[in-house]
């Protein structure tokens, strides 16, 4: 971001409580930063939502230090993504991604909100060490995308000091690991295994991404987009 971005969307953290993601919010911080609504909007052209975008944004940064800060060796892989979904969380206010939730529920800006939850979920698995390159790159990030967004919800939710929303978790990350043994005994059957490997075969030219190309992928909105 600017430093005119970073100074309006410090300003509006705390107008987005009482007035959410709003363009009243976002006057307000225009004129906390000593700015005209024009030229805020100028580097925020859709003016508070750029800003939650770019909040949202900002608790990825937060995670990923988080990730890199912390001693994880000894942890299983679902450890290690539960442990992920906990840093998020508890790097955000919940009382913005409230607000924010409301924001990117409306009907025109669900895609966007869609696409942040993607920039999350690929986000934990390339700072877990993902080297999927073929389909597996977007099931697994789809599958998590969901995960997260159910996990936000419960959080959001949760009035138990976090307690509740540990185990919940937990619980969501147990049900994808047992759907994976699931998936894994159903294919050592004859006929079922023979149509998944032809399945398989089938989705085998589905690769990862290049760089380039993710830039145009769910999660990677600029501000200015």
């Amino acid at each position: 971001m600017t430093d005119l971005q970073q100074q309006l969307l410090d300003a509006i953290i705390p107008n987005v409580v009482f007035d959410g993601w709003t363009d009243a919010a976002f006057e307000r911080a225009a004129e906390d930063v000593g700015v005209s609504v024009s030229a805020a909007r100028a580097v925020c052209p859709r003016g508070a939502t750029d800003l939650a975008v770019a909040y949202h944004k900002h608790g990825d940064d937060l995670m990923l230090a988080r990730i890199a800060e912390a001693d994880m060796s000894a942890l299983r892989y679902s450890e290690k993504v539960a442990a992920a979904i906990r840093f998020r969380l508890e790097v955000a206010d919940k009382e913005l991604v409230r607000r924010g939730t409301t924001l990117f529920s409306l009907p025109h800006l669900a895609l966007i909100g869609g696409q942040l939850i993607w920039g999350t979920a690929d986000a934990i698995w390339n700072a877990l060490g993902d080297t999927s390159d073929d389909y597996n790159w977007y099931s697994k990030r789809t599958i998590l995308s969901g995960v997260y967004g159910s996990c936000v919800l419960f959080w959001l939710g949760d009035d138990t000091g976090g307690e509740a929303t540990r185990e919940f978790i937990d619980r969501r990350i147990e049900n994808v690991m047992q759907f994976e043994k699931f998936k894994t005994s159903v294919k050592s059957t004859p006929i079922v295994g023979q149509f998944a490997s032809g399945l398989e075969k089938m989705l085998s030219g589905i690769k990862r991404p290049s760089a380039a190309a993710r830039d145009d992928l769910p999660g990677r909105w600029t501000l200015n987009d």
